[in-house]
């Protein structure tokens, strides 16, 4: 979907429309959770703060998000998926790989069938998608960013080794800003580049990513598309308004930031192992620990009181806590066995 969230708060304010929205906060310590194209030709950009958003663009409107609707219309457009195919790999509320292989309407193509869905998307949700068509999941995840807003790209098997080649690496999924900058420092920009470099010096740099790195810009990706994909992690993270110094006030964050984790972990019906604090201090740098039990967490309380044993030897924190981050992994399958524990005494 096209600049989703906003794109939405447009349709259901006609005022917005034509206009720079961001949904997020509009508070010092918030944060763009998306931004209409008309913010982004500001320099707007997801995950920004509030303030540097506001900054570059002085009439930006700021929104406050509307999940439940989201969600309606993530509803919606998955519906209009499953007329064309059960292989559904959902990847967030505004994304998915559908493999088309079988052409259960007779349309012909790939490309018919993806014109036809982005059509009746348009028709019954007044929104855009792109899509991108292709012989794999890391081709036409590339390929539906190429043309955005309202575009179609299809890279067809004979040409995307060239595809790749000429995309910068930065686009690569995987490939974050640090990397980026690695790679820019050892000459790597583009596809071509990266294809041209040998695996001994790829491992030699990248250690285990290499494989990856390597089949990627030559245009291999053999991932199935799952459409029983189930969820790695779930949790939830707060930014205070302002850095939490005080015990109490870092208890009760930390609380709060369980209860909603935990909200997400009952809807999902998760069970999982592993809890997962993430802890951001006043200067931005951000701290991870990690505790794994040998059977499913079993409540609430014991998440928060896992959250709170890997928070302690972590404070005080020079200047104060601006965020906490809570999260559930290790994910156990239904009817999966598990280890019982074992009484220490």
């Amino acid at each position: 979907m096209d600049a989703f969230y906003a794109s939405v708060e447009q349709r259901d304010a006609p005022e917005l429309r034509g206009r720079p929205v961001a949904v997020g906060g509009s508070r010092a310590r918030g944060v763009v959770a998306a931004a209409s194209y008309e913010a982004r030709a500001f320099g707007v950009r997801s995950a920004m703060p509030s303030v540097t958003a506001a900054r570059r663009c002085p009439d930006l409107v700021f929104v406050s998000p509307r999940f439940e609707v989201y969600r309606a219309v993530s509803r919606q457009i998955h519906a209009i998926f499953a007329d064309y195919t059960d292989a559904i790999e959902p990847l967030s509320l505004d994304e998915a790989y559908l493999d088309v292989t079988h052409d259960r309407r007779g349309l012909g193509s790939a490309k018919a069938i993806a014109q036809d869905i982005r059509a009746r998307i348009k028709a019954e949700t007044q929104l855009t998608a792109s899509a991108g068509v292709s012989y794999n999941k890391f081709i036409a995840k590339l390929a539906s960013d190429q043309n955005k807003p309202d575009g179609l790209c299809v890279i067809p098997p004979g040409k995307g080794a060239a595809f790749v080649a000429m995309l910068p690496v930065k686009r690569f999924h995987g490939v974050g800003p640090v990397t980026a900058a690695k790679m820019a420092r050892l000459g790597i920009e583009t596809g071509a580049d990266l294809r041209d470099r040998p695996i001994a010096f790829l491992r030699a740099h990248f250690g285990s990513y290499a494989d990856y790195l390597h089949r990627a810009a030559r245009g291999i990706d053999d991932r199935p598309v799952r459409a029983d994909r189930a969820s790695k992690s779930v949790g939830a993270e707060r930014t205070f308004d302002t850095n939490l110094t005080d015990p109490a006030a870092i208890d009760a964050g930390l609380a709060r930031v369980a209860e909603a984790a935990w909200v997400r972990i009952d809807r999902h019906a998760t069970r999982g192992r592993t809890v997962t604090l993430k802890l951001r201090r006043a200067d931005f740098q951000t701290i991870t620990r990690a505790r794994s039990l040998a059977a499913p967490i079993a409540d609430q309380a014991q998440f928060l009181d896992i959250g709170r044993a890997l928070l302690a030897p972590l404070l005080p924190v020079m200047g104060g806590i601006r965020l906490l981050g809570l999260t559930l992994s290790g994910i156990v399958a239904d009817g999966e066995e598990v280890q019982p524990t074992l009484p220490l005494g």
